[in-house]
């Protein structure tokens, strides 16, 4: 097994068995499924916004090139600085050239699980940088030197009063469980971080080729902020975010808003398209924006899983996932967590490496049914188990399934095996838990499913 695989079961015991943080992630996306059921039951035929939002990701995807270089033309004529980076080391070194171009000396950050992709804080504190989260979420979890728990929600597994204890030890700050006063600690003390920056880094929701823009919607304003204070200004974002037309997000900014937290709109929503202009009383000096590929051209190039590109990063699949509620975001050791960081993981990183992740699941299907532009998680998921045998088969497994065909494709010696099994049933108590037991990692949590004493041919038989 591959070291991530060992973490990861590792980890999942011990989430599974702490019944505190399960508690607190099945509460929150509890009250989470209420408010999204409200909002989508307030669109007129939620389905067929669903349908209209993957269709347009579909356009988007499938023309990738032609928007890209649409939405890099109208970029740069507006004086913006335009970058390629083909792996998550190139995109690193080209904002680590900036940074150092600007002699900067502290860097303020809003969220960007692009910058989580390619560990780009730990790059520039390496570098002797200061970089601060200007996300609440993000600002806690980074406190406590942790990754985000969830795309969405980054603290979501922390209590007021860890978090009250946190600012006590770190900002030297009074205990308290209000959540407003907890939000004001934090906001003093990244008031002074965003006057005294040099640079703000930002990620993108939406890329719209039409008008060459970035569209980044957030709920604290704290975006805002990053983007208009320091004199520079960096986007980091893949290259899947482009959308084709200014008007589609009239689409995707509400969707986003209900499918990502239940809400009908987001509070901030700003666009972006180049340094600040004549005229124009606040903005960056210097725009500059770096568009990542980092394997997703992988992706692009499979056809059968390239819908996965038309992730909006809403979090709505992890939310509704019975995996991500019993084993929590840290336990996937990846950027994506959940049902489309299971997918894509092993694309953009290494599928036997990560092949782990398409294991755990119930292929139950909720991702799917929720997932606002209708990617097809639960077969994707199947897709990488798939492809991982194929790659590199397990001799064993190969057996036990060529086995299991055999037997189940002759009836008749399918039927010889039910006494066995029967027997084989009456022993088990015997055996149940030891290395003697064949059923014994099913048997560690959970109950064998007890044989019927009579098949219903047996019974079928009896009748006639």
């Amino acid at each position: 097994m591959s070291a991530p695989s060992v973490d990861f079961k590792k980890d999942a015991e011990r989430i599974t068995h702490d019944l505190r943080q399960r508690g607190l992630i099945q509460t929150a996306l509890k009250k989470y499924e209420v408010q999204r059921n409200a909002k989508t039951a307030a669109y007129q035929d939620w389905q067929s916004a669903r349908q209209t939002a993957a269709e347009t990701k579909w356009e988007a995807i499938n023309h990738l090139d032609k928007y890209l270089l649409e939405f890099v033309e109208k970029l740069e004529a507006r004086g913006t600085h335009v970058h390629w980076a083909s792996t998550a080391e190139q995109a690193r070194d080209i904002i680590l050239n900036i940074v150092r171009q600007k002699n900067a000396h502290s860097i303020i950050k809003s969220k960007a699980m692009t910058a989580e992709e390619i560990h780009l804080n730990d790059a520039l504190e390496k570098a002797g940088f200061e970089v601060v989260e200007s996300d609440l979420g993000e600002y806690i979890v980074q406190l406590r030197h942790e990754a985000p728990y969830h795309i969405v929600f980054p603290a979501m597994h922390l209590t007021r009063g860890e978090i009250s204890e946190l600012f006590e030890r770190e900002l030297g700050s009074a205990p308290t469980d209000n959540p407003e006063e907890l939000t004001m600690i934090a906001r003093r003390a990244l008031r002074q971080k965003y006057i005294t920056a040099d640079v703000g880094i930002t990620g993108t929701n939406f890329a719209i080729a039409e008008t060459g823009m970035i569209s980044i919607t957030e709920n604290e304003g704290n975006a805002r902020l990053t983007a208009a204070l320091p004199r520079t200004m960096i986007s980091l974002l893949g290259i899947e975010k482009v959308l084709p037309r200014l008007e589609d997000l009239a689409l995707f900014l509400p969707m986003l808003a209900t499918a990502g937290a239940g809400q009908a709109i987001t509070c901030y929503n700003s666009l972006y398209g180049g340094p600040r202009q004549p005229g124009e009383s606040d903005g960056p000096e210097d725009f500059h924006v770096v568009l990542l590929d980092n394997k997703r051209t992988h992706l692009l190039a499979d056809a059968e899983q390239r819908d996965a590109l038309h992730c909006i990063r809403c979090g709505a699949c992890l939310n509704v996932c019975p995996i991500y509620r019993n084993v929590g975001g840290h336990t996937y050791g990846t950027t994506y967590q959940g049902p489309i960081g299971s997918v894509i993981t092993p694309h953009l990183r290494n599928l036997q490496t990560w092949k782990h992740l398409s294991m755990a699941s119930s292929l139950c299907g909720a991702c799917t049914e929720t997932c606002p532009v209708k990617i097809n998680l639960h077969h994707h998921l199947l897709q990488n188990r798939r492809n991982a045998i194929a790659q590199k088969p397990v001799w064993w497994e190969k057996i036990a399934f060529k086995g299991f065909a055999f037997l189940m494709n002759r009836p008749r010696l399918f039927e010889l095996t039910k006494p066995f099994a029967r027997l084989g049933q009456k022993l088990h108590p015997l055996i149940k838990g030891t290395r003697l037991d064949p059923a014994r990692v099913w048997t560690k949590t959970r109950e064998l499913p007890e044989l019927a004493p009579e098949s219903f041919k047996e019974l079928w038989r009896a009748r006639r």
